[in-house]
C-alpha cells in the first residue's frame, strides 16, 4: 500500500510540474490560438509558428514565417524586438535570428512550398538535411527567399482554398 501511495504521489508531483512548464511554453499559443492572417492552428503548427514582440509592447502571432512577413510588411513602422520560431523538433520557441535555419528539402513547408525550417542546434539542422535535403540558411536568408516566394505562395492557397471550397460545395450536393 505505501508504494502504491508513494507512486503516486511521484507521478502526481512529475504531473504538477510537467504541465506547469508546457503552460509556460505555450503562453504565445494560448495568446493567440490561431494565426491572425490565415486562421491555422497554431498549436498543430507550433513547430512553424512565430511570435513577435515590437518595440511599442504589441505582440504578434503566426503559424509560419509566410504569414509573419506579411504582417512585417504591413506594419512597416513598427521595429520588432525579438521574433521567436518555433523549434522543428521539440517545438519550443527560440530566438529566430540565432537559429541554425534550413530551407528546401523534401517535408512539405507550411503556407509555402519552398520550406523553411529552424533548428536549436547546428546538429539538428545538419541531421534534417541528411535526412530530408535542404540548404542551411540564417534568418536573412529565410525572409529573403520567404519574400521571394511570397507571389507563387499566394497563388498556391488561393489554389488551394479554391479547391477545397468547390469539393465543400460538392458535398452539400
Amino acid at each position: 500500500m505505501k508504494k502504491g501511495i508513494f507512486a503516486f504521489c511521484i507521478m502526481f508531483a512529475f504531473f504538477v510540474t510537467s504541465s506547469g512548464a508546457f503552460a509556460e511554453e505555450s503562453a504565445d499559443i494560448q495568446m493567440y490560438p490561431s494565426c491572425i492572417h490565415c486562421g491555422m492552428d497554431r498549436k498543430m503548427f507550433a513547430h512553424s509558428r512565430i511570435f513577435i514582440e515590437f518595440d511599442d509592447g504589441t505582440t504578434l502571432g503566426t503559424c509560419s514565417v509566410h504569414c509573419a512577413a506579411i504582417d512585417l510588411a504591413e506594419k512597416i513602422d513598427k521595429t520588432p524586438q525579438s521574433i521567436q520560431v518555433g523549434d522543428y523538433n521539440t517545438r519550443k520557441l527560440i530566438d529566430a535570428e540565432t537559429a541554425f535555419w534550413v530551407i528546401g528539402g523534401n517535408k512539405p513547408g507550411v503556407m509555402t512550398r519552398n520550406a523553411k525550417w529552424a533548428f536549436a542546434t547546428k546538429e539538428d539542422a545538419l541531421k534534417f538535411i541528411e535526412e530530408n535535403g535542404g540548404v542551411p540558411a540564417s534568418f536573412d536568408d529565410v525572409m529573403k527567399a520567404t519574400y521571394e516566394d511570397m507571389y507563387s505562395d499566394t497563388k498556391m492557397i488561393r489554389e488551394k482554398r479554391r479547391m477545397r471550397k468547390m469539393q465543400m460545395e460538392q458535398k452539400k450536393q
